[in-house]
């Protein structure tokens, strides 16, 4: 919830600017509960907000090191090695068989985050740590969605990958000219083959006739502008997906897994991260199973024709 790029801060949940004093934190505090409370008309979704927020930022010494994390009170450095938004260390401590892997997840919007944020900064502006909260947060939305993406991607391939040897995994997979017109995943399981797509749209979402909506969505239609992408690694590959997984973090979603229906036979799911593992092994509903020489044939015919962005 709070350590997205996108993300409001707790104060921001809450209302009040990170300088007020304890006593008006609690009244804002007490005021956006009845405020958001399911039981007056509020949303229940906001609601578990407005509490996370008060846990991180409800005591003197929570917020002094909320602060000193996240870089949300200006007057407050965060800490130098705070490490929420780096690529994470390859390294490993553990050696059970992880699944096959090819491409880089989130590597395009890492590298594209990296030279927009110079170029925002300013010709001739030394900028030291581009991860750097404070940087990030005053940063404009395109930018710190880029790097939400990023994380977003770089998270999903983190659950697959500890799935172990049965599962083969294509990350940024081209479906067009326009490198930003990618499949995120292609995921091969014994229950099926998904295309995912991992997002962060900065908030709690709703749906409405099979697709995802938001105050931060606008006009943008992700369920069926990934289905398209599908179709096309599909056709190119010669190969049926069982079907689309969206993945979007946890506390933007009212419950683990969401059916949205299906699109030409193909069943849509909106499934929170922590999730995402247990439906990759269980498979989507209505998803069709693959299996014996089937798998390693669809393996077979996505690996000459995948492309990366």
């Amino acid at each position: 919830m709070f350590d997205s790029p996108l993300s409001a801060s707790a104060y921001e949940i809450l209302g009040v600017d990170p300088t007020v004093d304890d006593g008006e934190l609690r009244r804002a505090y007490r005021l956006r509960l009845r405020q958001t409370h399911p039981d007056t008309g509020g949303d229940a979704a906001v609601f578990i907000q407005v509490q996370r927020a008060w846990e991180l930022i409800g005591t003197p010494e929570g917020r002094a090191a909320y602060d000193r994390r996240s870089g949300a009170h200006p007057g407050i450095p965060a800490e130098p090695e705070w490490n929420g938004w780096r690529p994470q260390s390859a390294a490993r401590t553990d050696t059970r068989p992880r699944a096959r892997s090819y491409g880089h997840p989130g590597g395009w919007r890492r590298e594209r985050y990296l030279s927009l944020i110079r170029e925002w900064a300013g010709r001739g502006v030394e900028v030291p740590d581009p991860y750097d909260p404070a940087l990030v947060r005053s940063a404009p939305r395109d930018l710190r969605r880029l790097l939400a993406d990023a994380l977003a991607e770089e998270a999903t391939a983190r659950t697959v990958s500890a799935l172990g040897m049965g599962f083969t995994v294509w990350h940024d997979v081209a479906t067009g000219a326009d490198a930003d017109d990618k499949l995120d995943h292609v995921v091969l399981s014994p229950s099926g083959l998904y295309g995912v797509m991992s997002e962060d749209f900065g908030g709690v979402v709703g749906f409405r006739r099979g697709e995802i909506t938001g105050p931060s969505l606008g006009t943008r239609a992700p369920v069926t502008a990934a289905l398209s992408r599908m179709r096309t690694v599909a056709k190119a590959a010669r190969v049926k997906f069982g079907g689309l997984i969206m993945v979007l973090p946890d506390d933007d979603l009212a419950q683990a897994v969401t059916p949205l229906g299906s699109s030409r036979g193909v069943p849509v799911v909106v499934v929170r991260r922590s999730a995402l593992a247990m439906v990759l092994r269980q498979g989507v509903p209505g998803a069709r199973a693959i299996g014996g020489n089937e798998l390693f044939d669809v393996r077979t015919r996505l690996q000459q024709t995948v492309t990366f962005v």
